[in-house]
């Protein structure tokens, strides 16, 4: 393989029933930096039916250029219409770079892509860079458990691929001035009804009355420390005086103490919040890449050593059962009208 003949960066654009996902938009930010670093135009790739606004927004959040594939058999995700799609572009175009966000259809669709393209793929990435001597990409995740941190080089295929967990990096700011039709291609598919083993009949979506624990601003996770699900009572009610959610680490789901949808950590979602209440949480390495980049972290924990120390702004060494029902009651009184 020449890899000098592949150029540029691709964005995965995975939109859903017309709605783009909050990933692209993450991944459009950070490839923004990427090949500005490599010197090469920025493209977002998607793919859907009568989704034309979509294309536009992409550009107003970082893309260079948008490739639009518009068919009807790729209105919903299909592991083989996308597969397909996707790799003709990529065999006619020659990215060296491909970002897909590890949701359950990127974690689906980017091993496929990587064994179709005889490349590799780097799983659950949480930072990217490049390598100036090189100009290789340097993609770093979770390894040995969680108990170290890799970065792998994808040093003699193309393209270079990876999968980001939603929540890891930041969106732009939005820019209207970006949009420009003419940066917008849009391609014909060439699929047929033979290429498609599986056929989309019906879309039932599940209703969960849960909240979307990458979006929250405050959130008050608890861990084993917290004891049982009775008692992550007082952290719900800490959090809805605050305006906020609860979220939990691995420990506290395996329990069953928890949804699985609010667990944080490397098995879990990555959150940003403003303020983060870990309460009765260790601090594993696994937890704390879910969430060490909230702008504010307090840390509740009997145990003044414990790893979540290291990573908060604040620590309160104590019986959580004490000090949250404390905490309540002192911002109801202050801050509650």
């Amino acid at each position: 393989m020449n890899i000098s003949e592949y150029k540029g960066v691709w964005v995965f654009a995975e939109q859903r029933d017309g709605e783009l996902q909050k990933v692209a938009l993450e991944l459009l930010g950070n490839g923004r930096n990427i090949a500005d670093k490599l010197g090469v135009e920025l493209t977002a790739v998607l793919l859907g039916d009568k989704v034309d606004d979509l294309a536009k927004e992409l550009l107003a959040y970082g893309a260079d250029n948008v490739i639009y594939v518009e068919d009807e058999k790729l209105a919903h995700y299909t592991t083989d219409g996308y597969t397909k799609a996707i790799c003709e572009l990529v065999n006619e175009r020659k990215p060296e770079a491909m970002f897909i966000g590890a949701t359950f259809v990127g974690r689906d669709l980017g091993p496929r892509l990587a064994a179709r393209l005889s490349t590799g793929l780097t799983a659950d990435c949480t930072a990217l860079d490049v390598e100036e001597e090189t100009g290789h990409l340097m993609m770093t995740r979770p390894a040995f458990g969680g108990n170290l941190m890799a970065t792998i080089m994808c040093t003699e295929h193309r393209p270079q691929m990876s999968t980001v967990r939603p929540g890891v990096f930041t969106k732009l700011q939005r820019d209207e001035s970006r949009i420009d039709d003419n940066k917008i291609e849009k391609v014909s598919s060439k699929l047929t009804e033979d290429d498609l083993k599986v056929k989309i009949l019906e879309v039932i979506k599940e209703s969960k009355d849960l909240v979307d624990i990458s979006e929250a601003q405050i959130i008050v996770a608890g861990g084993r420390g917290v004891g049982s699900k009775e008692n992550f009572k007082i952290l719900e009610d800490l959090a809805d005086a605050m305006g906020g959610t609860v979220a939990g680490s691995r420990a506290a789901i395996d329990n069953g103490w928890i949804d699985h949808e609010l667990q944080v950590g490397q098995t879990g979602k990555t959150v940003r919040p403003v303020v983060y209440i870990a309460c009765g949480i260790s601090g594993a390495i696994q937890h704390l890449a879910g969430m060490q980049d909230s702008d504010y972290i307090i840390a509740i924990n009997k145990d003044s050593g414990a790893s979540i120390m290291s990573v908060a702004d604040v620590g309160l060494v104590g019986d959580l059962n004490k000090i949250v029902p404390e905490m309540t009651a002192q911002f109801k009184d202050n801050y509650v009208e």
